[in-house]
Parts: C-alpha cells; sequence; structure tokens
C-alpha cells in the first residue's frame, strides 16, 4: 500500500487496537515527572557530595532524564541513573521511606514530590492525541493506556478523560504480577489483551526509548515514537519506531496512514537511522556514489510542481555531500528545470528519468540524451493535453523536453477517469510514447527501453565509477525510482522514502525529507 492511503473502512481495517503511553503521549506531564526527578536527586547528590567533599554534578532534567528514568518503572529509572555516577545503594523494600537510604525509599520520595507539583500546576492534556483517539475509536478500533506510573489512573481521572480508554495497565495495576517494566514488553502486551487485540494488530504510541524497545521486542505491528523536539525524533527512530510523529501534530495523523502499516507488513525496510552503525561501517569500505531523487526525496511532495522549492538547508547538506562523493540528482522533471531547482553546479542532473544527462566532468563535460528524437513529438502532445484538459479544474501538464507529465493531485475524485481517459487517447495516437504512473501522476515518455535503473548504471560507467571499489546508494520515494532500486540491487544500496511500505526492491527506508537530510548530514561527515 502507498501513502496514498485507502479510506478508513471497517471492512478494510487491519488495525483492531492502539495503546498508548501516558506522559509525553496522552499528558504533558513529562516535565513534571523531570522536574520531580531533578528536585529528589539533586538533594540526594548534594548531601553525598558534602560529605565526600567532592564537587556537585547535578541531574540533567533533558539528558539524564531521557537517558535513565524517562518510560522505566521508578525503582529500576532510578537505579540506572544511580548506576550511570557510580552510586550504589540497596534495593531496599517498597515500603521504605524516603528516609531510608534505599532505591524504593529514595524512589518513594520522589512520588511525594510528584503528587505536590501535580496539585499545584493540574494535568495538561495534548489534545492532538485526544483527536486521534476519538478517531480511532469511531474505526472501530479498541483503545487502551499503559505506563509504568502509579499515577497514571490518578491522571486520567483529574484530566476527565479516563472513560476514552477501555484498559488500564499501569504501575497500580501490575502490582503483584509478574508483569515486568519496559524495556520489556508485558505491559503493552497485557493492555492489548485485556482488549482482544493481538500485538501484530495493535499500534503502540510511546515517547520514550525504553517504551519504543518494548514496542520492538513485543513484535506489536506498529510501534510509532511521538516526539517533542528533532533531537527526541531521532532518538526514537534509532532505537527502532517504525514511525516518528511530532507531539505538537498528533491531532494530523490519520487512522488511515496507520492502518496502511498493518496492511503493509511484509514490505516493511529496516530503518536507515536504526541501522546506522552497520550502514556506516559498509560506507566506509568502498568510495560512495550518491543519486539523489528530487520531489518526494529532497523536497516534500506538494500539490503543484512549481511549488517543490528546496530548502537552503538541504542545499547546503547536498553541497556538503558532493565536496565529498560523486553526486547526482535523478528526476521526473526536465534536467534544466531540476538543476535551476537545486543550484548547484558541481552536481550531475539526469532529467526526464533518465533521458537527458548532463554534468560536469572534465573540461568537456558529461552529455547524454537517450530520446532527442521524439523532443519534437513531446511538444505536440503537450499541445493537445493542455486542449483536452482544459475543463479540468486542477490539472497541471507539465512538459520536461523528453517527456510529459499530468498532475492531478488537484483534481475532484470524480474527474479522475476523464484525465487519465485524455492522456490514454493522447499515448495511443503516438508509438513513440508509452504511459507510466507516479504519485498522483500519470508520466508519458519515449517508448525505448530506458529508465532511472540504465540511467544510473550509464552514469557509473560514463564517470569511471562502476568497479568494485565503490558503493552506488540511491535515495527516492516514488514506484519510478523501483527501476533504480532494481538495477542497483546486487552492487549497490537502495533507500525508499515513504511513510507507509509498499512493495520494493529498496534495502532500507527513510520516512520523509527530514529524514533523509539527516542521513545525508550523517554521510556527509563519515
Amino acid at each position: 500500500m502507498s501513502a496514498e492511503h485507502s479510506p478508513e473502512t471497517r471492512d478494510t481495517l487491519y488495525l483492531e487496537a492502539a495503546v498508548f503511553d501516558l506522559d509525553g503521549v496522552i499528558t504533558d506531564t513529562a516535565r513534571l515527572h523531570a522536574g520531580s526527578w531533578k528536585e529528589l536527586i539533586d538533594d540526594f547528590l548534594q548531601d553525598r557530595a558534602r560529605q565526600a567533599g567532592q564537587a556537585f554534578e547535578p541531574f540533567d532534567r533533558e539528558r539524564d532524564y531521557r537517558r535513565y528514568v524517562d518510560g522505566k518503572p521508578r525503582y529500576q529509572g532510578l537505579a540506572s541513573f544511580l548506576e550511570s555516577r557510580s552510586i550504589d545503594l540497596p534495593w531496599g523494600d517498597p515500603d521504605d521511606t524516603p528516609e531510608q537510604e534505599t532505591i524504593c525509599g529514595l524512589g518513594n520520595g520522589k512520588d511525594a514530590i510528584f503528587a505536590r507539583v501535580l496539585d499545584r500546576e493540574g494535568v495538561d492534556l495534548i489534545e492532538g492525541t485526544l483527536e486521534l483517539v476519538d478517531r480511532l475509536r469511531a474505526a472501530g478500533v479498541r483503545v487502551a493506556v499503559a505506563s509504568s506510573s502509579r499515577n497514571c489512573g490518578p491522571i486520567l481521572e483529574r484530566a476527565g478523560v479516563a472513560d476514552r480508554f477501555e484498559a488500564r495497565v499501569d504501575g497500580e495495576t501490575v502490582m503483584g504480577t509478574d508483569l515486568e517494566g519496559k524495556p520489556a514488553p508485558d505491559i503493552f502486551v497485557e493492555a492489548a489483551r485485556r482488549v482482544g487485540a493481538s500485538p501484530a494488530h495493535t499500534v503502540v504510541f510511546e515517547d520514550a526509548v525504553s517504551g519504543v524497545e518494548a514496542g520492538r521486542r513485543g513484535d506489536f505491528g506498529l510501534v510509532v515514537g511521538v516526539a517533542v523536539d528533532e533531537r527526541a525524533r531521532v532518538s526514537l527512530r534509532e532505537a527502532g519506531a517504525h514511525l516518528a510523529w511530532m507531539q505538537d501534530r498528533m491531532g494530523e495523523l490519520k487512522v488511515e496512514l496507520l492502518n496502511a502499516w498493518l496492511a503493509s507488513r511484509e514490505h516493511r525496510r529496516p530503518g536507515a537511522l536504526a541501522h546506522w552503525d552497520e550502514l556506516a561501517a559498509r560506507l566506509r569500505e568502498a568510495r560512495p556514489v550518491v543519486f539523489l531523487d528530487y520531489d518526494g526525496t529532497l523536497t516534500p511532495i506538494v500539490s503543484r510542481p512549481d511549488e517543490a522549492v528546496l530548502s537552503e538547508g538541504m542545499r547546503e547538506v547536498v553541497r556538503r555531500v558532493a565536496r565529498r562523493f560523486p553526486t547526482t540528482v535523478v528526476s521526473g522533471r526536465g534536467r534544466n528545470d531540476v538543476a535551476s531547482l537545486v543550484d548547484l553546479p558541481e552536481l550531475n542532473y539526469a532529467g526526464s528519468h533518465g533521458f537527458d544527462i548532463s554534468g560536469p566532468k572534465g573540461n568537456g563535460g558529461l552529455k547524454h540524451e537517450a530520446a532527442a528524437e521524439v523532443e519534437p513529438i513531446i511538444d505536440r502532445v503537450t499541445g493537445q493535453l493542455d486542449r483536452k484538459l482544459t475543463g479540468v479544474e486542477g490539472t497541471v501538464v507539465e512538459p520536461k523536453r523528453f517527456t510529459v507529465a499530468v498532475h492531478y493531485r488537484l483534481v475532484a475524485d470524480d474527474e479522475i477517469p476523464t484525465v487519465e481517459s485524455a492522456v490514454e487517447s493522447v499515448v495511443a495516437e503516438h508509438d513513440e510514447l508509452q504511459l507510466a504512473h507516479g504519485k498522483k501522476v500519470f508520466e508519458i515518455r519515449p517508448a525505448l527501453d530506458w529508465d532511472k535503473g540504465k540511467a544510473v548504471l550509464w552514469l557509473l560507467e560514463a564517470l569511471d565509477l562502476g568497479g568494485p571499489d565503490t558503493l552506488p546508494i540511491y535515495l527516492g520515494d516514488d514506484t519510478t525510482d523501483e527501476d533504480a532500486f532494481q538495477a542497483l540491487a546486487d552492487r549497490g544500496i537502495g533507500f525508499v522514502v515513504f511513510d507507509a511500505p509498499r512493495p520494493t526492491a529498496a534495502r532500507y527506508q527513510l520516512q520523509d525529507v527530514w529524514e533523509v537530510r539527516e542521513f545525508l548530514d550523517r554521510l556527509a561527515r563519515l
């Protein structure tokens, strides 16, 4: 299933249940927890430093909280932090008071601090998550909450949202059971069981690395990392989140996207960021040769082709990559168009799906035109399409010298067959042309045995980069990039850019343009 997702209908619903963590996903109480931990631990560390005559090193409410404490049961999180400071305390007993210098005693002190802070500051809800919960329930998806916190029930009650969730598994309800806390998957598995769902058909929403690890260990069908910022997003994806979503955009997350992940499990690919260490090792062994698609890879997919403008941040990272490694942009756009948009003369450009190639190699430059004879035919076809589609609102006819694209992303659903019929009738009049499909676009190309894959192979030979000491890598998002993925399957690495799985010959996955930029930045720093 591609990014053009199927409708939210019960007949095609592969998603049975959704299990939400509490802090940082449903409620914005993570800052309260972090502040409570800091107050407790700093008091403890100051006393120890004073008694030992050593410098006091405070608890970092960002770094230390996320790395050691966030998402874990209270005592385990505290033990992890103390271990990082080489502090050995006896475990103690859950009934220990805060005055007793044990893991349990100290941890119980945090609970008392948090209760005071909660009474003083109240509960902030993440409204976008509640909007998503309501859409899931309306679609027939069972919804539960699973949290390591013993305060989960009181917090939900105080916020007035407890009745939104059919089951609750938390630090209070698991007392006296054999269920382990995160990163063990037990509480998520139990929450799914209580609503009658299998993990394979359940999505987990989690903002902590330990929770993402728990979701992956439980073999849940989809693990969504909920990120408060870009740094958190990288950490969650590195931990194995199938999908990362920003906390302030939870209300934009669609049920059909979640369902698409469940429906297309067999087409998943490992996340490039989660497997960066192994990728980096291979990229250091041979000289990378970089091929990049443009639309949907270097820029987001937009409604109109002229709105796909390269950001300065992406341009700079591509420039840095090109300084290190031979780099080519391979696009369905016309070569002059994409070269003007990228505006980096040191790159090679393959436009019109590889039918038109040019680059700065040597004094004479690099040039290849696979279908120059069809250029006048494309001009005539463009005129025909303009006339046939004049009355269809939203249609964009984009000539590209050797190819022509008809975009229908803005066309009303009931008008799409009219567009398709017009395109097919025009192509049928010209034996020299053939029709291909992309994301909300019909592509008319020369009827030649040539595509992005063959263009990439030609470039490797023309640039004298086809030897065993090189490693071609190709980043692309569209079905038209599959020819390149297949061409490089035995000699390079393909990276598909998608937000939901689809059939692909690529080996790794990047979620979106933001992740492409992160990957290229790492590549440039190898």
